[in-house]
Protein backbone atom coordinates (compact mmCIF):
# COMPACT_ATOMS: atom_id res chain seq x y z
CA UNK A 1 0.00 0.00 0.00
CA UNK A 2 1.32 3.42 -0.89
CA UNK A 3 2.21 5.87 2.05
CA UNK A 4 -0.24 8.87 2.10
CA UNK A 5 1.46 12.21 2.09
CA UNK A 6 -0.89 14.88 2.30
CA UNK A 7 0.26 18.33 0.65
CA UNK A 8 -0.50 21.99 1.79
CA UNK A 9 0.53 24.45 -0.38
CA UNK A 10 -1.42 27.99 -1.75
CA UNK A 11 0.62 28.40 -4.98
CA UNK A 12 -0.67 26.47 -7.12
CA UNK A 13 2.34 25.78 -9.24
CA UNK A 14 4.50 25.19 -6.64
CA UNK A 15 1.67 22.23 -4.99
CA UNK A 16 1.58 20.84 -8.37
CA UNK A 17 5.70 20.42 -8.75
CA UNK A 18 5.72 19.08 -5.11
CA UNK A 19 2.90 16.89 -5.84
CA UNK A 20 4.67 15.61 -8.91
CA UNK A 21 8.08 15.06 -7.58
CA UNK A 22 5.78 12.91 -4.46
CA UNK A 23 3.46 10.90 -7.30
CA UNK A 24 7.59 10.13 -9.64
CA UNK A 25 8.53 8.37 -6.16
CA UNK A 26 4.63 6.32 -6.07
CA UNK A 27 3.55 7.99 -3.11
CA UNK A 28 -0.28 8.54 -3.06
CA UNK A 29 -0.01 12.92 -2.53
CA UNK A 30 -3.42 14.65 -1.74
CA UNK A 31 -3.32 18.51 -2.39
CA UNK A 32 -4.70 20.99 -0.65
CA UNK A 33 -4.80 24.76 -1.16
CA UNK A 34 -5.87 25.90 2.12
CA UNK A 35 -6.79 25.16 5.57
CA UNK A 36 -10.44 24.91 5.19
CA UNK A 37 -9.65 21.87 2.63
CA UNK A 38 -7.95 19.97 5.33
CA UNK A 39 -10.04 20.39 7.55
CA UNK A 40 -12.44 18.85 5.75
CA UNK A 41 -10.01 15.90 5.06
CA UNK A 42 -9.12 15.62 9.27
CA UNK A 43 -13.28 15.61 9.73
CA UNK A 44 -14.17 13.48 7.26
CA UNK A 45 -11.23 11.12 9.30
CA UNK A 46 -9.05 10.06 6.47
CA UNK A 47 -5.58 9.63 7.71
CA UNK A 48 -1.63 10.59 6.52
CA UNK A 49 1.37 9.39 7.25
CA UNK A 50 3.09 12.79 6.15
CA UNK A 51 2.22 16.39 5.77
CA UNK A 52 4.03 18.58 3.88
CA UNK A 53 3.18 22.74 4.76
CA UNK A 54 3.94 25.84 3.05
CA UNK A 55 4.60 28.48 5.18
CA UNK A 56 1.87 31.39 4.66
CA UNK A 57 2.42 34.80 5.73
CA UNK A 58 -0.66 34.51 8.12
CA UNK A 59 -0.91 31.94 11.33
CA UNK A 60 -2.88 29.40 8.83
CA UNK A 61 0.04 27.43 8.75
CA UNK A 62 0.77 26.82 12.34
CA UNK A 63 -2.88 26.41 13.32
CA UNK A 64 -2.72 23.46 10.74
CA UNK A 65 0.15 22.34 12.19
CA UNK A 66 -0.76 22.66 15.95
CA UNK A 67 -4.71 20.75 14.59
CA UNK A 68 -2.38 18.06 13.03
CA UNK A 69 -0.30 17.67 15.87
CA UNK A 70 -3.77 17.21 18.20
CA UNK A 71 -5.68 14.96 15.70
CA UNK A 72 -2.57 12.85 14.21
CA UNK A 73 0.17 12.65 17.11
CA UNK A 74 2.39 10.19 14.99
CA UNK A 75 2.25 11.80 11.59
CA UNK A 76 5.15 14.04 11.33
CA UNK A 77 5.37 17.43 9.87
CA UNK A 78 7.48 18.56 7.02
CA UNK A 79 7.69 23.17 6.59
CA UNK A 80 8.40 24.41 3.45
CA UNK A 81 9.39 28.12 3.31
CA UNK A 82 11.45 31.01 1.90
CA UNK A 83 14.82 32.04 3.21
CA UNK A 84 12.89 35.29 4.75
CA UNK A 85 10.57 32.61 6.44
CA UNK A 86 12.81 30.12 7.95
CA UNK A 87 12.05 31.87 11.43
CA UNK A 88 8.66 31.03 11.31
CA UNK A 89 9.81 27.46 10.40
CA UNK A 90 12.09 27.19 13.36
CA UNK A 91 9.23 28.29 15.19
CA UNK A 92 6.68 25.22 13.55
CA UNK A 93 9.72 22.57 14.76
CA UNK A 94 9.32 24.04 18.25
CA UNK A 95 5.46 23.61 17.87
CA UNK A 96 6.39 20.16 16.82
CA UNK A 97 7.04 20.01 12.91
CA UNK A 98 9.99 17.25 12.26
CA UNK A 99 11.63 19.03 9.95
CA UNK A 100 11.80 21.93 7.08
CA UNK A 101 13.09 22.61 3.56
CA UNK A 102 13.61 25.88 1.26
CA UNK A 103 12.29 26.95 -1.40
CA UNK A 104 12.96 26.56 -4.77
CA UNK A 105 12.92 22.21 -3.01
CA UNK A 106 15.86 20.13 -4.59
CA UNK A 107 13.55 17.11 -5.58
CA UNK A 108 16.50 15.06 -3.92
CA UNK A 109 16.35 16.61 -0.66
CA UNK A 110 12.24 16.52 -0.66
CA UNK A 111 12.07 12.88 -0.77
CA UNK A 112 15.26 12.29 1.36
CA UNK A 113 13.40 14.52 3.81
CA UNK A 114 10.38 12.78 3.15
CA UNK A 115 11.82 9.40 3.93
CA UNK A 116 13.43 9.97 6.75
CA UNK A 117 10.26 11.65 8.14
CA UNK A 118 8.39 8.15 7.30
CA UNK A 119 10.58 5.99 9.13
CA UNK A 120 10.61 8.44 12.34
CA UNK A 121 6.97 7.58 11.75
CA UNK A 122 7.63 4.18 11.34
CA UNK A 123 10.02 3.58 14.42
CA UNK A 124 7.16 6.06 16.69
CA UNK A 125 4.79 3.30 15.97
CA UNK A 126 6.98 0.31 17.13
CA UNK A 127 8.01 1.75 19.62
CA UNK A 128 4.12 2.52 20.63
CA UNK A 129 3.56 -1.22 19.64
CA UNK A 130 6.59 -2.25 21.92
CA UNK A 131 5.13 -0.33 24.87
CA UNK A 132 2.09 -1.20 24.11
CA UNK A 133 3.22 -5.46 24.32
CA UNK A 134 5.78 -4.65 26.81
CA UNK A 135 2.56 -3.38 29.43
CA UNK A 136 0.65 -6.46 28.55
CA UNK A 137 3.47 -8.62 29.30
CA UNK A 138 4.24 -7.11 32.33
CA UNK A 139 0.06 -6.90 33.31
CA UNK A 140 0.32 -10.77 32.14
CA UNK A 141 3.47 -11.84 34.21
CA UNK A 142 2.02 -9.55 37.33
CA UNK A 143 -0.89 -11.75 37.46
CA UNK A 144 0.95 -14.90 37.05
CA UNK A 145 3.47 -14.34 39.92
CA UNK A 146 0.01 -13.11 42.07
CA UNK A 147 -1.38 -16.15 40.91
CA UNK A 148 2.16 -17.87 42.32
CA UNK A 149 2.21 -15.87 45.12
CA UNK A 150 -1.31 -16.74 45.90
CA UNK A 151 -0.71 -20.71 45.24
CA UNK A 152 2.67 -20.24 47.34
CA UNK A 153 0.37 -19.00 50.41
CA UNK A 154 -2.26 -21.40 50.37
CA UNK A 155 0.71 -24.24 50.59
CA UNK A 156 1.96 -22.02 54.01
CA UNK A 157 -0.92 -22.28 55.00
CA UNK A 158 -1.56 -26.10 54.73
CA UNK A 159 1.95 -26.60 56.03
CA UNK A 160 0.81 -24.26 58.91
CA UNK A 161 -1.90 -26.45 59.73
CA UNK A 162 -0.42 -29.56 58.98
CA UNK A 163 1.83 -27.95 61.94
CA UNK A 164 -1.01 -27.40 63.85
CA UNK A 165 -2.39 -30.57 63.88
CA UNK A 166 0.38 -32.64 64.63
CA UNK A 167 0.49 -30.18 68.00
CA UNK A 168 -2.97 -30.76 68.54
CA UNK A 169 -1.64 -34.31 68.37
CA UNK A 170 -0.04 -33.54 71.82
CA UNK A 171 -3.06 -34.80 74.73
CA UNK A 172 -0.93 -33.05 77.70
CA UNK A 173 -1.42 -29.67 75.96
CA UNK A 174 -4.49 -27.56 76.95
CA UNK A 175 -7.17 -27.81 74.04
CA UNK A 176 -6.96 -24.85 71.27
CA UNK A 177 -3.96 -22.79 73.63
CA UNK A 178 -2.22 -21.92 70.37
CA UNK A 179 -4.90 -20.65 68.59
CA UNK A 180 -5.86 -18.28 71.46
CA UNK A 181 -2.46 -17.09 71.92
CA UNK A 182 -2.32 -16.37 68.43
CA UNK A 183 -5.48 -14.15 68.92
CA UNK A 184 -4.29 -12.52 72.04
CA UNK A 185 -1.03 -11.97 70.29
CA UNK A 186 -2.67 -10.29 67.15
CA UNK A 187 -4.90 -8.30 69.16
CA UNK A 188 -1.70 -6.64 71.56
CA UNK A 189 0.34 -6.48 68.19
CA UNK A 190 -2.62 -4.46 65.89
CA UNK A 191 -2.47 -2.24 69.27
CA UNK A 192 1.16 -1.41 69.41
CA UNK A 193 0.38 -0.21 65.44
CA UNK A 194 2.49 -3.12 64.08
CA UNK A 195 2.03 -3.67 60.12
CA UNK A 196 0.34 -6.16 58.73
CA UNK A 197 3.03 -8.18 57.13
CA UNK A 198 4.65 -7.91 60.54
CA UNK A 199 1.69 -9.01 62.15
CA UNK A 200 1.43 -12.01 59.97
CA UNK A 201 4.72 -12.93 60.63
CA UNK A 202 4.30 -12.96 64.66
CA UNK A 203 1.24 -14.71 64.29
CA UNK A 204 3.05 -17.70 62.83
CA UNK A 205 5.13 -17.65 65.91
CA UNK A 206 2.48 -17.52 68.23
CA UNK A 207 0.77 -20.42 66.90
CA UNK A 208 3.92 -22.41 66.25
CA UNK A 209 5.31 -21.44 69.71
CA UNK A 210 4.42 -24.74 71.24
CA UNK A 211 5.76 -27.05 68.36
CA UNK A 212 8.40 -27.79 70.60
CA UNK A 213 6.54 -29.90 73.16
CA UNK A 214 5.95 -32.47 70.63
CA UNK A 215 9.77 -33.64 71.45
CA UNK A 216 8.53 -33.29 75.61
CA UNK A 217 7.58 -36.85 77.38
CA UNK A 218 3.46 -36.74 78.38
CA UNK A 219 4.50 -37.69 81.78
CA UNK A 220 6.36 -34.12 82.12
CA UNK A 221 3.51 -32.38 80.44
CA UNK A 222 0.57 -33.80 81.94
CA UNK A 223 2.45 -34.02 85.16
CA UNK A 224 -0.25 -33.07 87.97
CA UNK A 225 2.32 -31.58 90.23
CA UNK A 226 5.42 -29.01 90.30
CA UNK A 227 7.96 -30.13 88.25
CA UNK A 228 11.39 -31.08 89.60
CA UNK A 229 14.88 -29.83 88.74
CA UNK A 230 15.34 -32.60 86.01
CA UNK A 231 12.09 -32.10 84.57
CA UNK A 232 12.45 -28.74 84.31
CA UNK A 233 15.25 -28.79 82.29
CA UNK A 234 13.76 -30.85 79.75
CA UNK A 235 10.32 -29.10 79.69
CA UNK A 236 12.43 -25.83 78.66
CA UNK A 237 14.08 -27.49 75.58
CA UNK A 238 10.85 -26.94 74.04
CA UNK A 239 12.02 -23.98 72.76
CA UNK A 240 15.27 -24.60 71.13
CA UNK A 241 13.63 -28.07 69.99
CA UNK A 242 10.93 -26.19 68.06
CA UNK A 243 13.18 -23.64 66.74
CA UNK A 244 15.30 -26.56 65.39
CA UNK A 245 11.75 -27.74 63.40
CA UNK A 246 10.71 -24.32 61.94
CA UNK A 247 14.40 -22.77 60.79
CA UNK A 248 14.45 -25.38 57.98
CA UNK A 249 11.44 -24.08 56.67
CA UNK A 250 12.15 -20.88 54.83
CA UNK A 251 8.94 -18.99 54.87
CA UNK A 252 9.24 -19.72 58.86
CA UNK A 253 12.74 -18.52 59.52
CA UNK A 254 11.87 -15.26 60.99
CA UNK A 255 8.74 -16.89 63.20
CA UNK A 256 11.25 -19.62 64.24
CA UNK A 257 13.47 -17.23 66.27
CA UNK A 258 9.72 -16.01 67.65
CA UNK A 259 9.27 -19.78 69.57
CA UNK A 260 13.38 -20.24 69.88
CA UNK A 261 12.60 -16.67 72.13
CA UNK A 262 8.90 -16.48 73.69
CA UNK A 263 10.76 -17.74 77.43
CA UNK A 264 12.92 -15.25 77.34
CA UNK A 265 12.58 -12.27 79.83
CA UNK A 266 12.33 -8.76 79.35
CA UNK A 267 15.13 -8.60 82.20
CA UNK A 268 17.63 -11.30 80.69
CA UNK A 269 16.61 -13.76 83.35
CA UNK A 270 14.54 -16.02 80.83
CA UNK A 271 15.72 -19.27 78.71
CA UNK A 272 17.43 -20.26 77.06
CA UNK A 273 19.82 -17.72 75.69
CA UNK A 274 19.06 -15.11 78.71
CA UNK A 275 18.52 -12.28 76.08
CA UNK A 276 17.73 -8.93 77.47
CA UNK A 277 15.38 -5.89 76.46
CA UNK A 278 15.42 -5.43 72.55
CA UNK A 279 17.66 -8.30 71.62
CA UNK A 280 14.11 -10.15 72.23
CA UNK A 281 12.40 -10.08 69.07
CA UNK A 282 9.48 -7.75 69.72
CA UNK A 283 7.14 -11.11 68.49
CA UNK A 284 8.24 -12.75 71.07
CA UNK A 285 7.95 -9.81 73.46
CA UNK A 286 4.68 -10.19 72.23
CA UNK A 287 3.77 -13.62 72.43
CA UNK A 288 5.25 -14.04 75.88
CA UNK A 289 2.32 -11.28 77.35
CA UNK A 290 -0.27 -13.19 75.13
CA UNK A 291 1.02 -16.79 76.33
CA UNK A 292 0.99 -15.90 79.63
CA UNK A 293 -2.35 -14.66 79.58
CA UNK A 294 -3.78 -17.79 78.45
CA UNK A 295 -2.15 -20.15 80.45
CA UNK A 296 -2.91 -18.27 83.61
CA UNK A 297 -6.83 -18.55 83.14
CA UNK A 298 -6.57 -22.20 81.64
CA UNK A 299 -7.12 -25.14 84.21
CA UNK A 300 -4.36 -27.38 84.49
CA UNK A 301 -3.69 -30.50 86.55
CA UNK A 302 -1.84 -28.56 89.32
CA UNK A 303 -4.15 -25.41 89.44
CA UNK A 304 -7.40 -24.15 88.67
CA UNK A 305 -8.12 -21.21 86.57
CA UNK A 306 -8.03 -17.79 87.54
CA UNK A 307 -9.64 -14.78 86.25
CA UNK A 308 -8.72 -11.98 83.20
CA UNK A 309 -8.22 -9.88 86.14
CA UNK A 310 -6.34 -11.54 88.06
CA UNK A 311 -3.84 -12.43 85.03
CA UNK A 312 -3.79 -8.68 84.18
CA UNK A 313 -2.96 -7.76 87.74
CA UNK A 314 -0.03 -10.34 87.55
CA UNK A 315 1.49 -9.16 84.05
CA UNK A 316 1.42 -5.72 85.33
CA UNK A 317 3.35 -6.63 88.50
CA UNK A 318 5.95 -8.35 86.13
CA UNK A 319 5.94 -5.69 83.51
CA UNK A 320 9.38 -4.51 83.31
CA UNK A 321 11.38 -7.81 84.69
CA UNK A 322 9.10 -10.58 82.67
CA UNK A 323 7.79 -8.43 80.37
CA UNK A 324 8.81 -5.82 78.03
CA UNK A 325 7.15 -2.55 79.65
CA UNK A 326 6.01 -0.94 76.78
CA UNK A 327 3.85 -4.60 75.59
CA UNK A 328 2.48 -4.96 78.80
CA UNK A 329 1.23 -1.03 79.11
CA UNK A 330 -0.42 -1.82 75.56
CA UNK A 331 -1.84 -5.01 76.81
CA UNK A 332 -3.48 -3.71 80.10
CA UNK A 333 -4.79 -0.87 77.69
CA UNK A 334 -7.08 -2.77 76.18
CA UNK A 335 -10.70 -3.54 77.72
CA UNK A 336 -10.62 -6.33 79.66
CA UNK A 337 -14.21 -7.91 77.60
CA UNK A 338 -11.46 -8.20 74.44
CA UNK A 339 -9.92 -11.32 75.73
CA UNK A 340 -12.61 -13.00 77.24
CA UNK A 341 -14.64 -12.35 73.59
CA UNK A 342 -11.66 -13.89 72.08
CA UNK A 343 -11.48 -16.86 74.35
CA UNK A 344 -14.97 -17.29 73.44
CA UNK A 345 -14.50 -17.12 70.01
CA UNK A 346 -11.93 -19.45 69.80
CA UNK A 347 -13.49 -22.36 72.10
CA UNK A 348 -16.59 -21.64 70.14
CA UNK A 349 -15.03 -21.82 66.57
CA UNK A 350 -15.55 -18.40 65.90
CA UNK A 351 -11.84 -18.58 64.71
CA UNK A 352 -10.47 -15.16 63.54
CA UNK A 353 -6.71 -16.78 63.92
CA UNK A 354 -6.78 -19.91 61.77
CA UNK A 355 -3.97 -20.85 59.49
CA UNK A 356 -6.11 -19.30 56.87
CA UNK A 357 -6.58 -15.72 57.85
CA UNK A 358 -2.73 -14.59 58.84
CA UNK A 359 -3.71 -11.24 59.66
Amino acid sequence: MKERILLVENDDATRNSLAAIFETAEYECRKAKHGGEVHGLFQSNQEFELMVVGITPTKESEMLIADARERFSEMPVVVVCAVNEIPAARSAIRRGAYDYLLKPVDPEDLLETAGRALEYRRLRLENRAYQANLEALVTSRTEQLRQAVSTLEKSYDITLSVLGDALDLTEALPDKHSKRVTAFTIAIARALGISQDQIRVISRGAFLHDLGKMAIPDAILGKPGPLDRDEIAVMREHSLRGYQILRKIPFLAEAAEIVYCHHENYDGTGYPRHLKGDRIPLGARIVAVANTLDAMTCDRPYRAACSFGEARAEIQRWSGRQFDPQVARTFLEIPEHVWSDLRRGIDYGIDRSSTQKWE
